[in-house]
Protein backbone atom coordinates (compact mmCIF):
# COMPACT_ATOMS: atom_id res chain seq x y z
CA UNK A 1 0.00 0.00 0.00
CA UNK A 2 1.52 3.17 -1.25
CA UNK A 3 2.80 5.51 1.75
CA UNK A 4 1.64 9.00 2.13
CA UNK A 5 3.99 12.17 3.14
CA UNK A 6 4.47 10.90 6.84
CA UNK A 7 4.85 7.54 5.62
CA UNK A 8 1.51 6.60 7.05
CA UNK A 9 -1.55 4.56 4.95
CA UNK A 10 -3.70 6.22 2.68
CA UNK A 11 -6.78 6.87 2.96
CA UNK A 12 -8.98 6.87 -0.06
CA UNK A 13 -12.36 9.16 -0.16
CA UNK A 14 -15.71 8.01 -2.37
CA UNK A 15 -17.47 11.09 -2.51
CA UNK A 16 -18.07 12.23 1.11
CA UNK A 17 -17.81 8.56 2.29
CA UNK A 18 -14.43 7.64 3.94
CA UNK A 19 -13.43 4.27 2.95
CA UNK A 20 -12.20 2.96 6.16
CA UNK A 21 -14.35 4.53 8.67
CA UNK A 22 -14.36 4.47 12.61
CA UNK A 23 -16.78 2.31 14.06
CA UNK A 24 -19.34 5.36 15.00
CA UNK A 25 -19.23 6.13 11.63
CA UNK A 26 -19.83 3.04 10.16
CA UNK A 27 -22.50 2.34 12.47
CA UNK A 28 -24.08 5.69 11.32
CA UNK A 29 -23.73 5.14 7.38
CA UNK A 30 -25.13 1.63 8.08
CA UNK A 31 -28.57 2.96 9.38
CA UNK A 32 -28.77 5.49 6.99
CA UNK A 33 -28.47 3.37 4.09
CA UNK A 34 -31.06 0.88 5.83
CA UNK A 35 -33.13 3.72 6.30
CA UNK A 36 -33.51 4.12 2.39
CA UNK A 37 -36.95 3.46 1.09
CA UNK A 38 -35.96 -0.09 -1.19
CA UNK A 39 -34.55 -1.57 2.40
CA UNK A 40 -37.59 -0.53 3.95
CA UNK A 41 -40.04 -1.93 1.46
CA UNK A 42 -38.33 -5.33 1.93
CA UNK A 43 -38.94 -5.49 5.73
CA UNK A 44 -41.48 -8.52 6.31
CA UNK A 45 -44.82 -7.46 7.10
CA UNK A 46 -47.14 -8.73 10.00
CA UNK A 47 -49.33 -11.42 7.61
CA UNK A 48 -45.74 -12.58 7.02
CA UNK A 49 -44.60 -12.37 10.32
CA UNK A 50 -47.81 -14.34 11.25
CA UNK A 51 -47.80 -16.97 8.89
CA UNK A 52 -44.18 -17.84 9.50
CA UNK A 53 -45.55 -18.17 13.07
CA UNK A 54 -47.69 -20.74 11.88
CA UNK A 55 -45.27 -22.34 9.58
CA UNK A 56 -43.17 -22.81 12.45
CA UNK A 57 -46.14 -24.25 14.88
CA UNK A 58 -46.64 -27.05 12.10
CA UNK A 59 -43.47 -27.86 11.90
CA UNK A 60 -42.97 -28.66 15.53
CA UNK A 61 -46.42 -31.25 15.53
CA UNK A 62 -44.33 -33.57 13.15
CA UNK A 63 -43.26 -36.64 15.41
CA UNK A 64 -39.01 -37.01 15.65
CA UNK A 65 -37.37 -39.70 14.56
CA UNK A 66 -34.85 -39.93 17.48
CA UNK A 67 -35.75 -41.03 20.80
CA UNK A 68 -36.73 -37.14 22.00
CA UNK A 69 -40.50 -37.15 22.30
CA UNK A 70 -40.50 -33.78 23.15
CA UNK A 71 -42.31 -32.90 19.91
CA UNK A 72 -45.25 -35.64 20.25
CA UNK A 73 -46.92 -33.71 22.71
CA UNK A 74 -48.71 -31.43 20.53
CA UNK A 75 -49.67 -33.85 18.44
CA UNK A 76 -51.32 -36.14 21.60
CA UNK A 77 -52.42 -32.50 23.14
CA UNK A 78 -54.62 -32.18 19.82
CA UNK A 79 -55.54 -35.72 19.69
CA UNK A 80 -56.81 -35.82 23.01
CA UNK A 81 -58.83 -32.80 22.29
CA UNK A 82 -60.53 -33.77 19.47
CA UNK A 83 -61.22 -37.10 21.17
CA UNK A 84 -63.07 -35.26 24.32
CA UNK A 85 -65.09 -33.21 21.94
CA UNK A 86 -66.23 -36.02 20.47
CA UNK A 87 -66.96 -38.57 24.02
CA UNK A 88 -68.68 -35.37 24.98
CA UNK A 89 -70.98 -35.22 21.88
CA UNK A 90 -72.00 -38.60 22.45
CA UNK A 91 -72.83 -38.20 26.05
CA UNK A 92 -74.40 -34.94 26.21
CA UNK A 93 -75.83 -35.26 22.48
CA UNK A 94 -76.06 -31.73 20.80
CA UNK A 95 -75.60 -28.27 22.26
CA UNK A 96 -78.25 -27.61 25.02
CA UNK A 97 -81.03 -24.72 24.10
CA UNK A 98 -80.28 -21.17 24.93
CA UNK A 99 -81.52 -20.38 28.64
CA UNK A 100 -82.29 -17.19 27.19
CA UNK A 101 -84.70 -18.60 24.35
CA UNK A 102 -87.91 -18.17 25.00
CA UNK A 103 -89.68 -21.67 27.19
CA UNK A 104 -91.97 -23.38 25.70
CA UNK A 105 -95.23 -23.39 28.06
CA UNK A 106 -96.22 -26.68 28.22
CA UNK A 107 -99.27 -28.28 30.61
CA UNK A 108 -99.65 -27.98 34.36
CA UNK A 109 -100.06 -30.76 37.01
CA UNK A 110 -102.00 -32.76 34.84
CA UNK A 111 -104.27 -29.44 32.87
CA UNK A 112 -103.39 -28.22 29.73
CA UNK A 113 -102.43 -25.17 30.94
CA UNK A 114 -100.60 -22.25 28.70
CA UNK A 115 -101.05 -19.75 30.76
CA UNK A 116 -98.07 -17.77 31.76
CA UNK A 117 -96.79 -17.04 35.22
CA UNK A 118 -97.86 -13.27 35.19
CA UNK A 119 -101.43 -14.23 33.63
CA UNK A 120 -101.63 -17.45 36.80
CA UNK A 121 -100.77 -15.11 38.87
CA UNK A 122 -103.32 -12.10 38.36
CA UNK A 123 -106.22 -15.12 38.37
CA UNK A 124 -105.39 -16.25 42.17
CA UNK A 125 -105.37 -12.67 42.87
CA UNK A 126 -108.76 -12.03 41.63
CA UNK A 127 -110.00 -15.45 43.32
CA UNK A 128 -108.30 -14.76 46.72
CA UNK A 129 -110.54 -11.29 46.55
CA UNK A 130 -113.17 -13.27 45.96
CA UNK A 131 -112.81 -14.98 48.99
CA UNK A 132 -112.49 -17.88 47.01
CA UNK A 133 -108.58 -19.66 48.67
CA UNK A 134 -109.00 -22.73 47.27
CA UNK A 135 -108.75 -21.27 43.55
CA UNK A 136 -106.75 -18.87 44.65
CA UNK A 137 -103.84 -21.46 45.93
CA UNK A 138 -103.96 -22.94 43.15
CA UNK A 139 -103.61 -20.48 40.98
CA UNK A 140 -100.31 -19.19 42.87
CA UNK A 141 -98.89 -22.58 43.08
CA UNK A 142 -99.27 -23.03 39.57
CA UNK A 143 -97.38 -19.46 38.92
CA UNK A 144 -94.51 -20.58 41.34
CA UNK A 145 -93.82 -23.31 39.19
CA UNK A 146 -94.08 -21.44 35.65
CA UNK A 147 -92.15 -18.75 36.81
CA UNK A 148 -89.33 -21.03 37.95
CA UNK A 149 -90.07 -23.18 34.59
CA UNK A 150 -89.59 -19.26 32.35
CA UNK A 151 -86.53 -18.38 33.83
CA UNK A 152 -85.66 -22.14 33.76
CA UNK A 153 -84.21 -22.83 36.87
CA UNK A 154 -85.91 -25.79 37.18
CA UNK A 155 -87.55 -28.08 34.20
CA UNK A 156 -91.63 -29.16 34.25
CA UNK A 157 -92.42 -32.08 32.22
CA UNK A 158 -96.61 -32.48 31.66
CA UNK A 159 -96.52 -35.36 34.21
CA UNK A 160 -94.46 -33.16 36.95
CA UNK A 161 -96.29 -33.44 40.59
CA UNK A 162 -96.25 -30.40 42.95
CA UNK A 163 -94.05 -31.98 45.47
CA UNK A 164 -91.79 -33.03 42.27
CA UNK A 165 -91.77 -29.01 41.07
CA UNK A 166 -91.17 -28.33 44.97
CA UNK A 167 -88.42 -31.08 45.26
CA UNK A 168 -86.24 -29.62 42.75
CA UNK A 169 -87.15 -25.83 43.69
CA UNK A 170 -85.42 -26.51 47.01
CA UNK A 171 -82.19 -27.52 45.38
CA UNK A 172 -81.73 -24.58 43.94
CA UNK A 173 -83.64 -22.77 46.73
CA UNK A 174 -82.52 -24.47 49.85
CA UNK A 175 -83.26 -21.84 52.63
CA UNK A 176 -86.59 -22.06 51.46
CA UNK A 177 -86.78 -26.00 51.22
CA UNK A 178 -89.61 -26.47 54.08
CA UNK A 179 -91.81 -23.55 52.75
CA UNK A 180 -91.90 -25.58 49.31
CA UNK A 181 -92.64 -28.82 50.81
CA UNK A 182 -95.18 -26.94 52.67
CA UNK A 183 -96.82 -25.06 49.49
CA UNK A 184 -96.94 -28.25 47.58
CA UNK A 185 -99.01 -30.20 50.50
CA UNK A 186 -101.44 -27.45 50.83
CA UNK A 187 -101.86 -27.65 46.82
CA UNK A 188 -102.61 -31.16 46.60
CA UNK A 189 -105.05 -30.93 49.57
CA UNK A 190 -107.09 -28.02 47.54
CA UNK A 191 -106.41 -29.77 44.55
CA UNK A 192 -107.03 -33.46 45.39
CA UNK A 193 -108.56 -33.84 48.50
CA UNK A 194 -111.48 -31.19 48.36
CA UNK A 195 -110.03 -28.66 50.49
CA UNK A 196 -111.77 -24.84 50.69
CA UNK A 197 -108.46 -23.13 51.60
CA UNK A 198 -107.46 -20.75 54.26
CA UNK A 199 -106.51 -16.84 53.76
CA UNK A 200 -103.77 -17.83 56.10
CA UNK A 201 -102.34 -20.51 53.36
CA UNK A 202 -102.87 -18.09 50.66
CA UNK A 203 -101.06 -15.44 52.24
CA UNK A 204 -97.87 -18.20 53.11
CA UNK A 205 -97.57 -18.85 49.23
CA UNK A 206 -97.98 -15.34 47.92
CA UNK A 207 -95.26 -14.42 50.55
CA UNK A 208 -93.14 -17.58 48.91
CA UNK A 209 -93.85 -16.75 45.40
CA UNK A 210 -92.92 -12.97 45.88
CA UNK A 211 -89.50 -14.33 47.31
CA UNK A 212 -88.58 -16.60 44.69
CA UNK A 213 -89.88 -14.37 41.66
CA UNK A 214 -86.82 -13.25 40.80
CA UNK A 215 -84.53 -15.19 43.46
CA UNK A 216 -81.21 -15.92 42.62
CA UNK A 217 -81.02 -19.51 42.42
CA UNK A 218 -77.92 -21.20 44.39
CA UNK A 219 -78.29 -23.64 40.88
CA UNK A 220 -80.05 -24.97 38.33
CA UNK A 221 -81.13 -27.85 37.02
CA UNK A 222 -79.79 -29.11 33.37
CA UNK A 223 -82.51 -27.81 30.59
CA UNK A 224 -81.97 -29.62 27.43
CA UNK A 225 -84.03 -29.64 24.10
CA UNK A 226 -86.76 -32.27 24.21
Amino acid sequence: MPGGPEGGPVVFLLGDVPVDPSAPDARQLLQGELAKPEYQSAKPTWLDQAASAVEHWLNSLVLPSGGDFGGILPVLATIVLVALIVVAFIIFGRPRRNRSAPVELRSLFGSDDRRSSAELRASAVRAARSGDYRTAIEELYRSLARRQAERTVIRIDPGSTAQDVAARAAASYPGEARRLASAARVFDEVRYLGTSGTRESYEQLVALEATLRDAVPAGRERIGAR
